[in-house]
């Protein structure tokens, strides 16, 4: 092998990426949220799809999309499992016949109160594991990366 990267630049990759931190956090946080769900048989995926359905007016996919940062075939593919449940009902819109809205069922509803309960002891938790940050700046920090990659994706579709 003629170029060797050098072991510093490793070491300085582990200990300096962002993206590697928050991958790990991510994956560590989410396996505490899908263990604190696994008793109402939702992932932390399916609860955060589930509240971000708790609306006054069924949302319009497109809608719930950016919201999760997902694309819309993803957040289909997501919407089967709690549809198939009785958790949600995909409706067509009454003013565009082409589009769909999406509206929590009153099983979906009494689900989602119930474990946002252990939403919050779990939130609680995972507060009490970093006692020195806070989390509110840390959501908005976290906030402003994802517009802008909102952003990017939006400026790269037009």
């Amino acid at each position: 092998m003629k170029n060797k990267l050098a072991i510093s630049t490793t070491l300085e990759v582990r200990d300096r990426c962002l993206c590697l931190y928050l991958q790990k956090a991510a994956r560590a946080i989410a396996r505490k949220f899908d263990d604190a769900f696994r008793p109402f048989g939702l992932t932390n995926g399916q609860f955060s799809l589930l509240m971000s359905l708790n609306r006054t007016d069924p949302p319009k996919i497109s809608e719930v999309a950016p919201v999760l940062a997902m694309d819309r075939t993803t957040l289909t593919a997501n919407l089967k499992p709690l549809e198939r449940r009785g958790l949600i009902e995909i409706i067509q819109d009454h003013n565009d016949r082409r589009s769909r809205r999406l509206r929590l069922t009153q099983a979906g509803h009494e689900l989602l109160i119930e474990a946002t309960d252990v939403w919050r002891k779990t939130h609680d938790e995972v507060d009490l594991m970093m006692p020195e940050t806070d989390g509110g700046k840390l959501r908005r920090d976290l906030g402003l990366i994802s517009q802008i990659d909102a952003h990017n994706i939006e400026k790269s579709i037009n």
